[in-house]
């Protein structure tokens, strides 16, 4: 069974590619072990998905190829 992490205390962090404005971007938590949680900065109560850290990378990676 997967066990969701505790986020409450979590550091979260906005989109290097955010473009300043409000209405756009997401926000990574750091420091969770083996996770990289993702939510939408404008809905910081709202939900939340837990990327495992190897699902995290690869996602980066294609991106970084996409925008190339």
């Amino acid at each position: 069974m997967k066990h969701t992490p505790d986020l409450s205390h979590a550091a979260w962090r906005k989109s290097s590619y955010s473009d300043g404005g409000a209405n756009n971007c997401v926000e990574i938590a750091q420091g969770v072990p083996g996770a990289t949680p993702v939510r939408d900065s404008k809905l910081t109560a709202g939900p939340v998905l837990v990327f495992g850290t190897s699902a995290w990378s690869a996602f980066l990676e294609g991106a970084a190829r996409r925008h190339s």
